[in-house]
């Protein structure tokens, strides 16, 4: 399965709720997901909405969520929202079991480069049966 870059780039958007102490939380909060890994970009759009872009095969808005509730961040629970966001969380869990990665496994997009590379042809294999290659 073959997929295109663009499939593995999603963007989406998180919108906060009032009351906090920072009344700029998608400001502040994309200054926070500009480090994380697999976070390509995260742009506020209002004083309480983020538009964040991100690789699949590296995070999904499941994370990016998580890291966001631990760090103190208050995110709109409303009705809309949680449907929006548990469709969201399905589609990218489905996506990335389907390339192969587990659950919570950090090195899923190196082992999907590497289950790639040995099915593919190449000059790198060793032809012999296993207990002839000790003796050379």
């Amino acid at each position: 399965m073959n997929l295109a870059a663009e499939e593995l780039k999603k963007q989406r958007e998180i919108y906060f709720r009032d009351p906090h102490p920072d009344p700029r939380q998608a400001h502040s909060a994309a200054l926070v997901l500009t480090d994380m890994a697999g976070v390509l970009a995260a742009e506020p759009f209002s004083l309480l909405a983020l538009r964040v872009i991100y690789d699949v095969r590296c995070i999904t808005l499941r994370n990016i969520e998580h890291r966001l509730l631990e760090v103190g961040y208050h995110l709109d629970n409303s009705l809309f929202s949680k449907l929006r966001r548990t469709v969201w969380y399905y589609a990218e869990e489905t996506q990335q079991a389907n390339m192969g990665c587990e659950h919570g496994n950090s090195n899923c997009t190196r082992r999907i480069f590497v289950a790639h590379y040995t099915r593919r042809a190449h000059g790198c294999r060793d032809e012999r049966p296993r207990h002839w290659r000790h003796y050379l």
